[in-house]
């Protein structure tokens, strides 16, 4: 019995861990914005990133792409993610949205991608899947509806919604143009994207202004390495281990322990009404997903 758990205990250890990287990335990116603008904040993460990612790719020397076209999606796929996603994350939590709140409509990125592939790539919306779509919109309304210590705002939510659009348009892309770029240099051409655009618009919009404070390098530090890196590693790792389905259920958790986390990190408190929003966004987006595959 004690070797039998043993064999599967990476399997639970390595979703467990991403979870709990991926969540808390919401938390600590509030501790962060404390001291940092939310441009200035991403632009010296992907810096770093960039930094750290250099000398593993001269060790490990991975090929590059050989087309212009796939540096081309690279790129274009850099700026939806890097950029767009997580440039508007960062933009709605600075808004005053809490952290469950924007990871709220984050988990709503498998619904927004099923009824962006109908039309994109030919791919049939099952009921069950427009269904779940009312479901999980329902709850992530009464999420950002409950205003009561979330203090939400139009701008917060509209830059929630458009992180949203963008990668959900992201992965859709991925999925049209079918990239086989390996992992690191895919990885550094969108960190190199992200730092290209950012580093200049942080420095035009907010001057690169931070408060250099303990806090900061430790937001900074974690975000680099936990959630851009570690969790990207063990996403990759689950994905290629076929275990899709794993890493879709994952996801639906992802608000309720980023609103858990937060709350022990930055005392942010959600009144009963918005975890029981959260719990029906959760079901809503599990019909979506998994439903038609059974």
């Amino acid at each position: 019995m004690a070797g039998h758990a043993r064999r599967h205990f990476p399997g639970i250890l390595v979703p467990a861990l991403f979870l709990l990287v991926w969540s808390s990335g919401y938390a600590v990116a509030k501790i962060g914005l404390q001291h940092s603008g939310p441009l200035t904040l991403l632009a010296i993460r992907y810096t770093l990133v960039v930094a750290l990612l250099l000398p593993v790719i001269a060790i490990a020397r991975p090929p590059f792409p050989k087309t212009a076209a796939t540096w081309a999606h690279m790129v274009a796929l850099g700026f939806l993610v890097q950029v767009v996603y997580f440039g508007l994350t960062m933009v709605a939590l600075n808004q005053g949205m809490s952290a469950g709140a924007v990871a709220v409509v984050a988990s709503l990125q498998p619904i927004a991608v099923a009824l962006l592939a109908g039309p994109v790539l030919h791919e049939r919306v099952w009921p069950a899947q427009w269904a779940g779509f009312v479901i999980a919109l329902a709850g992530a309304l009464v999420v950002i509806l409950t205003r009561s210590s979330i203090q939400t705002t139009p701008g917060g939510v509209a830059a929630a919604v458009g992180a949203l659009a963008g990668i959900a348009i992201a992965t859709v892309y991925e999925r049209r143009v079918k990239t086989s770029a390996d992992f690191l240099t895919s990885n550094l051409l969108q960190y190199v994207t992200g730092a290209a655009v950012l580093v200049p618009v942080a420095l035009v919009v907010e001057r690169l202004r931070f408060d250099p404070s303990p806090a900061l390098a430790v937001a900074i530090g974690y975000l680099a390495l936990g959630n851009s890196l570690l969790s990207l590693t063990l996403l990759f790792a689950m994905v290629r281990a076929g275990e899709a389905a794993r890493v879709s259920a994952l996801f639906f958790m992802v608000p309720p322990v980023s609103a858990l986390i937060a709350l022990l990190v930055v005392r942010e408190v959600l009144p009963g009404v918005a975890w029981a929003g959260m719990a029906l966004a959760a079901a809503g987006v599990a019909i979506a997903t998994l439903w038609p595959r059974r």
